[in-house]
């Protein structure tokens, strides 16, 4: 392996550093979204405090950051679709990820991963990913909760990589996924232990859809009228 392989390393983790969410809020409306809501840097908390479209255009943003961090493994040397370009992919996916809870342009204090790691998984196993989805989507119009339908959407993610889809999947490349599906499991589960606490004591909030700015002081409210 090359020594500058390891440059792609810190610069993953630039990448999933780039908040989105509190660069948006910061820049069009003054306001950092983690002062608000859930105080949670993510496409859902941003929904809340600041309206669908800039949750979007962040849920997008994040998603590709995942993406982008994964993909990284194509300046490597390692041939596509082998054990050690999975590998590489998963390394430099989860450093993403990393980057994204803890950024170091956002004081370290960043977002649960959600959507990161959805870049990551979409990177490595689009087909798994797509059933998951389909599967978060029926949870979230059965519940409402986006927290516990990505909680478990993403846990079934192990489920689909280690049975249905490891048919078609080298033995050596399937061993590199089925540990890596359920650290990411694992991830998503300690990630979301706060949301944990309130589903089971009911408090966590249901989805609305929220049109505009919410949730915060009537002088930020007059900022969104005259966006920065």
């Amino acid at each position: 392996m090359h020594l500058w392989y390891l440059l792609l390393l810190p610069l993953s983790y630039i990448i999933g550093s780039f908040s989105p969410a509190i660069r948006f809020g910061k820049f069009f409306y003054g306001i950092d979204v983690r002062d608000y809501g859930s105080k949670n840097p993510g496409a859902n908390n941003v929904q809340r405090v600041l309206g669908w479209k800039p949750a979007l255009f962040v849920f997008l943003f994040d998603t590709f950051k995942g993406v982008a961090g994964a993909s990284l493994a194509h300046f490597t040397s390692f041939e596509t679709g082998t054990n050690m370009f999975v590998g590489a992919q998963i390394v430099l996916g989860l450093t993403a990820v990393l980057g994204h809870i803890f950024p170091v342009f956002h004081q370290f204090k960043g977002g649960k991963g959600v959507a990161t790691i959805t870049g990551v998984l979409w990177a490595i196993h689009p087909y798994a990913v797509l059933i998951c989805f389909g599967i978060f989507l029926i949870m979230f119009l059965i519940t409402r909760y986006v927290s516990l339908s990505a909680i478990i959407s993403i846990t079934l993610f192990p489920f689909f990589v280690n049975s249905l889809f490891a048919l078609w999947l080298d033995p050596e490349v399937t061993l590199t996924l089925k540990i890596f599906s359920i650290i990411i499991a694992i991830v998503i589960w300690l990630t979301h232990i706060s949301n944990i606490k309130r589903i089971v004591k009911g408090k966590e909030e249901k989805f609305r859809l929220n049109k505009g700015i919410a949730e915060v002081p009537e002088e930020v409210r007059t900022i969104y009228r005259s966006p920065r």
